[in-house]
């Protein structure tokens, strides 16, 4: 059974589109020869013009009338219509047999009687199916489901409606009576059966045609013949020769013969209703020849405006959309399945073979009824205007003499949707070419040349039947086939679609077949070339064998073209010629075989002037020109040489052999062709002998060089040898070309500029391919042999690849050298990419052992970098499983390396002895672990650092709190718990501490000082005076403009200290640092007293910070006795005239009393750390308790008189003149002390108060046993102060004061003037001084009421009382005694007299 045609139509592959260009339209011979190695192998082509190539349509369509043809598209296809034959036939047997016919449903599907009936043919016939039980195999082949008992339904069916057909065909079941009578066969027909229906009758003609032998009447509506006696017994039986049973006797509606039901085979067990045939009578209607299939043409005469109404109103109603809407592949599809369906009923009309003489063809022609515009006239000769292409000089036709409509002459066709041509060839195997004038596309469907014979036997396999009744069924174009089908059996098929406009060309013997989309107009015609000639004779005698009349003699043809021979261009004479000595070999053979039959009458015949239909053999109706043989007893009746016995049953001795010429006149018409072909015939000789060599007689490429200049210096024409010729010249110069390319070694482009590969290079089955192309080329290459030598070089070094890539473990070595011997072969070799593959692989082998080798360098990062570039690289045994150990190593080496950050990270640290343990476990594993080394780094360095903790312990000494310090941020730094580190730690918060106490205690708020600067003793006193004081000669600062040297100073004294190894050191250090303190103060206080002498230049003069002459009030500093304006200088919060008066430069910070210092020297000690600060502070209380002692050692003071300076100073100052320079120096040590001492206070006052001589030696002897017996020498031991406990402290206020005084008589006082810049005018220089006994009369007057010896009689705001705590209780002026506002606060007051009292007691 064939295979089940698909369900979809699938377009086969489509067919070369050519658009020429101007140049190569310009001759459409030459075009086509050029296309034609290409088309042909599809059989059919589309060539689109120039688009500016647009004919006029010169056809008159009001004259235009044709009657189509019409076609029923079920019919069309050829397996579709063998199946409605046979069940035509199918149904004329049962009509016969009374009955109609109805195709039953099988599970809801009509059920295909062909197919059953051949499919069980196929197994070998209804019996045998029914004993192999074979029909669930016949209903799974028909497409039935199985397993639901189809099979047995399919049995019924056959039983009942194919079995009784088949017994008839097949004439096994013949019916023989006793008296040797013959008759056919008869079919048993079921009532039962549900296939067969039967058709309503009339009462009368329902009855069953029987005849009683007792004179009963036949029930039949047609009269009745009177039957005599003797007549009636006549009717019998014709099987058993009885006439019983008259009830069961059928009497044939046909011939009237009788047969009983039970005697018929098989037997009827009822009556047929309808009119019944025996089985003579059957045989006689089912056996006539069936009519050939055939068009019919339409009952309605059409023009072409009517036509197209028609055609577009069916395809828009059948697709229910606008006409120019449907979609081409829809309309493909719908037309193959209305193709191959039975059921499907569809009609469509074709206008085909419209003769162009009688209408006008649709191209413009010469003296035509269309009149063409100036700029259309061009179309009138061109040569693809059909009318002219047939006719022109390339074409072979044109020495046809005939016109041949159709052929030479163009047929017009007007389409409508699937109106269709079916599949056929061109008469005589001819060109076709078809243009589209306008309209909708016409589909193609084509097959190549080659393929034709294949075509028709796959033909002639899907349907014999066709084939059997009409042997020629593909020349009458009323069969087509489904491309699908046809490919399905091996068959090449291609199609194109034809639009408005284009050409289709169609090659010789090429089958093409197609349909029109919709409403169009084309317009055909026929041509043959010089390559068709041989396939022309060759067509002739295949018409022969198929009795098929020829269009045209080819005989003739050539004939007439021998007898123009001089005219013939030489390949078109080489071609006659080699067709002329066919032809003559032919008719020398056939009038010798005739002439041996005994045919000696001869005569010439003018077969030139007879019709064609006039001259045709009457056996294979070919057209006889050359010669005939007649006989006078059939005149006008003929045949050709090769059916002489096919003419009559007359003697042949009685024949006549009728020529047109003899042999002799044949034998110059072939010399003239061969005279003009043997130019071109020696040349082609010597092509092809050229193309033909073989081996060492192969001809070099210069030979085929010459011989193509020879071709076009003569101007051969373009045929196949020459093509032939330049295509192998062509070919043999890239070979050429290409070969030295390889020899040389010479690259192309490997990459074009966007970065596409382009692939240069042979391969090396290319090139082995190209080597033997080199060998089987028609000529010989002197680089085929030396290729040979680069292919044999190229198969070792694969060879060698191979087995490098065998190796497990390659060598890059090894590798390398075969990539460089690659390099001298330009071709693509296989293993290249493998080699470099494993190069890549080898390389990073080789990178991670090297890796390996070098732990200390193997990082997270290079294992991670390894591992990704071996994910990139291509499987391997080698690089997976080194992949998997560095994977593994990688995964361990990130666990620790995370751990170990994890510890590092860890809040608080964790001890030293879990980081050691984690170090040791990582130290195994052999990577480069930041983390983990960082561990171990911050391992030894915590071990470091604990050790020197332990140092500094165990030694003994006081540490430095650099020393400290470092230690502490060293110990911070150590991601690790260290137990010692939180003792230094709060040492160092305590360091701190004591050090901001310090600070509040000695440094102003604002101060930008130190407390080293402020502790120490002054390191360069050029600077105590004002910044902005210029330098004069013999001064003692030369180096006052340096930026901050105070600073830098004490910077250095800072390191010194930090550099000493003990305090005995530091002190030492720090009392050179006094002494030169000292020295620097008392030249400086030596410089400025001079400076304030009075002189005649007095008003060049500048004192102050502001570098000024000197005005108004002034003040001096008691320490540098540098002159001060009191408005620059002056501070309204200042205590009175009690106190020395220190400048801002003298005076940089806070002078605690000892009381507050010695506590912070306390808690130094307690910390057990030298400081800088600790060291200066201890040198600060000896020095201080130094100079305590030395105040005590003074037993008198001089007495001078005073100097007068040249202005007046609002603050009184000690005078210098008559003063010891042991007492100047105490007090100048005294006023440099940071701590502030009541004796400094006294001494002050008592030097400042020394011109008033009453009190001299009472003060005298007052200081001598107030220093003696000073209230803070409790404190100093050994330079070392101890704090004892302090008692409340007692005040009275001035309010209570002033009531205990009331009533008392005050003496006048003089009160003293502050001078302001507001209040009082600027005094000049001329102003004269206070004197010192003005001083002192208004102290002894004011110190009426103080029990003090020097009472300073004190008023307004500086009257402030202090209670002795001794055993008097007396008020003093704190001024008076030399206690502070703070002092007596926070302090317990003893005065002179009580604590002599106490001393006294004591002894």
């Amino acid at each position: 059974m064939s295979k089940p045609r698909p369900v979809e139509f699938k377009p086969p592959p489509e067919c070369p589109v050519f658009e020429p260009s101007w140049e190569e339209f310009r001759d459409p011979f030459a075009f086509i020869n050029k296309i034609r190695p290409i088309a042909e192998k599809t059989g059919i082509c589309k060539v689109r013009p120039p688009p500016d190539w647009q004919p006029p349509f010169a056809c008159d369509v009001d004259r235009l009338h044709f009657v189509p043809r019409i076609q029923r598209l079920n019919e069309l296809e050829a397996q579709t219509r063998v199946k409605l034959n046979f069940l035509d036939q199918i149904a004329k047997f049962w009509d016969l047999q009374g009955c109609a016919l109805k195709i039953p449903h099988v599970e809801r599907k009509i059920l295909d009687l062909y197919v059953l009936n051949k499919l069980v043919a196929d197994e070998g016939g209804f019996d045998i199916v029914c004993s192999d039980r074979r029909w669930t195999k016949i209903a799974i082949q028909m497409g039935f489901s199985p397993g639901k008992a189809v099979g047995s339904h399919l049995r019924g069916h056959y039983e009942r409606i194919l079995y009784p057909y088949n017994l008839f065909q097949s004439g096994a079941n013949l019916l023989i009576s006793q008296f040797d009578l013959c008759v056919c066969v008869c079919v048993c027909v079921c009532v039962q059966a549900v296939c067969v229906k039967t058709e309503p009758e009339d009462p009368d003609e329902s009855k069953p045609n029987l005849r009683r032998r007792m004179g009963s009447l036949v029930a039949k509506t047609k009269p009745v013949k009177s039957l005599s006696l003797s007549q009636v017994d006549l009717v019998v039986c014709l099987v058993c020769s009885n006439g019983g049973d008259e009830d069961r006797l059928l009497l044939c509606d046909g011939c009237d013969d009788s047969y009983h039901t039970f005697c018929l085979i098989p037997p009827l067990n009822t009556v047929p209703k309808g009119d019944w045939r025996c089985p003579k009578c059957l045989a006689q209607e089912c056996n006539k020849p069936h009519e050939a299939f055939g068009f019919e043409q339409a009952y309605r005469d059409y023009s072409l405006r009517a036509f197209g109404q028609m055609a577009d109103a069916f395809k828009s109603d059948y697709f229910n959309m606008p006409v120019h809407m449907v979609p081409t592949e829809l309309v493909e599809k719908e037309f193959w399945r209305l193709v191959g369906a039975i059921e499907e009923d569809v009609t469509v009309e074709y206008g085909a073979d419209i003769a162009s003489k009688e209408f006008g063809s649709g191209f413009p022609i010469p003296n035509g009824k269309f009149k063409v515009s100036a700029a259309d006239e061009k179309y009138l000769q061109c040569g693809w205007n059909l009318n002219n292409l047939a006719m022109m000089n390339p074409s072979v036709l044109t020495h046809v003499t005939a016109d041949i409509c159709g052929m030479t002459l163009p047929w017009l066709y007007v389409g409508m949707c699937f109106s269709s041509f079916c599949w056929h060839i061109e008469d005589h195997w001819s060109y076709s070419i078809n243009y589209l004038h306008w309209g909708e596309p016409k589909t193609w469907y084509g097959a190549p040349g080659f393929a034709a014979e294949q075509l028709e036997e796959v033909m002639r396999k899907l349907a014999p039947e066709l084939f059997d009744s009409q042997p020629d069924l593909l020349h009458q174009l009323v069969t087509i086939m489904n491309p699908n089908t046809l490919m399905a059996h091996g068959v090449p098929i291609y199609r194109t679609n034809q639009c408005a406009g284009e050409f289709v060309i169609t090659f010789p013997r090429a089958y093409h077949s197609g349909f029109n989309q919709g409403f169009n107009f084309a317009e055909a015609v026929n041509f043959c070339t010089v390559d068709w000639m041989p396939l022309g004779r060759q067509c002739v005698d295949h018409y022969r064998l198929l009795h098929r009349y020829n269009v045209f003699s080819h005989d003739e043809m050539v004939c007439n073209m021998a007898s123009k021979a001089e005219s013939l261009n030489v390949v078109l004479a080489s071609a006659v010629y080699k067709d002329f000595v066919a032809m003559i070999h032919e008719e020398q053979e056939m009038r010798d075989k005739v002439k041996k039959m005994g045919v000696f009458i001869h005569q010439e015949a003018k077969y030139d002037n007879l019709q064609d239909d006039e001259r045709q053999c009457s056996k294979c109706r070919t057209t006889c020109y050359l010669s005939a043989v007649t006989c006078p007893c059939s005149p006008g009746v003929l045949v050709c040489l090769h059916h002489i016995s096919d003419l009559c049953s007359c003697p042949v001795s009685q024949y006549t052999l009728n020529y047109r010429y003899t042999l002799d006149e044949l034998f110059p018409m072939m010399s003239a062709v061969q005279q003009r072909a043997e130019l071109y015939d020696e040349w082609a000789s010597r092509v092809s002998q050229t193309l033909e060599a073989k081996l060492e007689k192969k001809k070099g490429l210069p030979v085929f060089r010459a011989l193509l200049s020879e071709s076009e210096s003569k101007q051969f024409p373009d045929n196949d040898l020459l093509r032939r010729l330049r295509l192998v010249t062509q070919d043999a110069e890239k070979c050429s070309s290409v070969a030295q390319q390889l020899l040389n070694g010479k690259r192309q482009t490997r990459f074009r500029c966007d970065s596409v590969r382009s692939r240069s290079h042979l391969t090396v089955e290319e090139l082995r391919s190209f080597v033997r192309q080199l060998y089987n080329l028609c000529c010989s290459l002197p680089q085929a042999p030396l290729l040979k030598d680069l292919l044999n070089r190229i198969e070792d070094f694969q060879q060698h690849s191979e087995k490098v890539l065998a190796d497990k473990v390659p060598s890059v070595g090894e590798i390398q050298d075969l990539l460089e011997v690659s390099l001298d072969f330009d071709v693509e070799l296989p293993e290249l990419p493998r080699l470099r593959e494993r190069l890549e692989q080898a390389r990073w082998l080789e990178a991670v052992q090297e890796a390996a080798s070098r732990p200390t360098n193997l990082s997270l990062e290079t294992m991670r970098r390894l591992i990704d570039q071996g994910v990139g690289l291509s499987p391997h045994p080698s690089v997976e499983k080194a992949m998997a150990c560095l994977q593994e190593q990688l995964t361990m080496a990130e666990h620790w390396e995370e751990k170990a950050s994890g510890l590092l990270r860890a809040r608080p640290p964790h001890s030293i002895q879990t980081l050691s343990a984690a170090v040791e476990k990582a130290s195994g594993i052999p990577a480069f672990l930041p983390s983990c080394l960082l561990l171990k780094d911050i391992i030894s360095r915590a071990q470091e650092w604990l050790q020197e903790a332990q140092e500094l312990q165990e030694l003994g000494c006081i540490p430095l709190v650099n020393a400290l310090s470092d230690l502490v941020l060293r110990g911070q730094t150590i991601q690790v718990h260290l137990e010692p580190l939180e003792q230094l730690e709060a040492l160092m918060e305590q360091v701190q501490e004591w050090r901001q106490s310090a600070a509040e205690t000695f440094i102003h708020k604002d101060s930008s000082l130190t407390l080293v600067e402020v502790l120490c003793p002054r390191c360069e006193v050029g600077n105590v005076g004002s910044p902005k004081r210029k330098a004069k000669k013999g001064k003692l600062c030369p180096k006052s403009n340096k930026k901050k040297p105070r600073l830098n100073a004490h910077s250095d004294v800072e390191k010194i200290l930090l550099e000493t190894k003990d305090a005995t050191s530091a002190m030492a250090t720090l009392e050179q640092l006094r002494l030169t303190e000292m020295e620097s103060f008392s030249k400086l206080r030596a410089a400025n007293e001079s400076k304030l002498l009075p002189t005649a230049d007095c008003m060049d003069l500048r004192v102050c910070s502001c570098q000024k002459a000197p005005m108004g009030a002034m003040l001096q500093c008691e320490l540098c006795r540098d002159a001060f304006h009191s408005v620059c200088v002056r501070d309204p919060s200042d205590a009175g005239e009690t106190q020395p008066w220190l400048c801002p430069q003298c005076h940089p910070s806070e002078k605690p009393p000892l009381s507050r210092v010695l506590p912070l020297l306390e808690a130094l000690q307690r910390l057990a750390v030298r400081l800088p600060e600790g060291d200066a502070l201890q040198f600060l209380v000896k020095r201080t308790v130094d100079w305590q002692n030395r105040a005590q050692q003074i037993s008198q003071w001089n007495r001078t008189g005073h100097a007068h300076t040249v202005f007046y100073t609002e603050q009184r100052c000690i005078q210098l003149q008559g003063l010891s320079p042991d007492l100047e120096q105490l007090m100048v040590e005294g006023l440099l002390l940071q701590v502030s001492l009541p004796e400094v206070q006294t001494l002050y006052r008592v030097l400042l108060n020394r011109a008033n001589r009453r009190h001299t030696d009472k003060c005298h002897g007052y200081h001598a046993q107030y220093l003696t017996v000073s209230p803070w020498r409790p404190y100093f031991q050994n330079g070392v102060g101890v704090v004892s406990e302090t008692k409340p402290k007692r005040f009275l206020n001035q309010e209570a004061l002033n009531g205990e005084r009331r009533g008392k008589e005050k003496k006048p006082a003089h009160k003293r003037q502050k001078m302001s810049k507001k209040n009082h005018p600027r005094q000049n220089a001329s102003s004269s001084p206070r004197s010192d006994s003005f001083h002192s009369d208004e102290s002894e007057e004011e110190m009426a009421t103080c029990p003090a010896e020097t009472c300073q009689l004190p008023e307004g705001d500086e009257v402030n009382w202090v209670q002795c705590d001794g055993s008097c209780n007396q008020w003093f002026h704190q001024v008076c005694v030399g206690v502070t506002a703070e002092m007596a606060e926070n302090e317990d007051y003893v005065c002179v007299t009580c604590t002599r009292n106490d001393t006294h007691s004591g002894e």
